[in-house]
Parts: C-alpha cells; sequence; structure tokens
C-alpha cells in the first residue's frame, strides 16, 4: 500500500472510532500555512484537534512517539488559526489516536485514543 492511501484509511479509521463515541466530525484533513490537522472533532464542551498516526505495530515505538515536538507546534499553530476562522466557546484539547494494522487493510486494527496528549 502506498504511504498516502494507508494515511487515509488510518484517518477514515479514526473518524469512524470518533462518531462510534459520539464525536461530530468537523474537518478532516485542515491545511493553512501554519500546517494541517488530521481531524477536527467536537463532543460535549471539547473541540478536538486530532493526528492520527498508524503503524503496523509497536515494534520501533508506540505511534505517539512519532507526534514530534516541531509536529506538536505546526498543530497547536493550525489551530490558532483555524479557531481565528470559527468562533467557538468549546474548550479546545490536542488529542493522538493511534491506529495499529497489523495486517494493513485486511485485518482489524487496535485503536488508542490518547485525549490531551500534548499542549
Amino acid at each position: 500500500m502506498e504511504k498516502q492511501s494507508l494515511g487515509q484509511f488510518g484517518e477514515e479509521q479514526a473518524a469512524r472510532y470518533l462518531r462510534r463515541r459520539f464525536y461530530t466530525i468537523l474537518e478532516r484533513n485542515f491545511r493553512c500555512r501554519f500546517g494541517e490537522i488530521d481531524l477536527i472533532a467536537r463532543r460535549g464542551g471539547f473541540v478536538a484537534f486530532v493526528e492520527v498516526k498508524l503503524r503496523r505495530d509497536d515494534s520501533h515505538g508506540e505511534a505517539r512517539e512519532f507526534v514530534t515536538a516541531r509536529k506538536q507546534q505546526r498543530v497547536l499553530a493550525a489551530a490558532e488559526f483555524w479557531l481565528s476562522q470559527h468562533e467557538t466557546a468549546l474548550q479546545p484539547r490536542f488529542d493522538v489516536i493511534e491506529v495499529y494494522a497489523p495486517a494493513g487493510r485486511d485485518g482489524p486494527v487496535i485503536i488508542n485514543h490518547i485525549e490531551n496528549a500534548f499542549m
């Protein structure tokens, strides 16, 4: 599978996971000059800016470890831009969703949702 296609697969799995937990997906793949946010979702009093990381397994480290400090800064900057364009009283939160797909698209996936993963 090509990398972009795998990334889209991981994001779709994460979006389905969130919808099953009563989140409303506000945007997917939000891009601006500051960075990109994989998913923006709302539930309760929060708007979650979600970074999705897909891996086959954790043999080279947990997926969340690949959300580097630089990536966090880019997500934070993109979220600030998004919030400047979308007035809301919702509390912002930064989550990471790890998607583990040992058999690629052909098998079951394991999802780990880390709320407030970084700030």
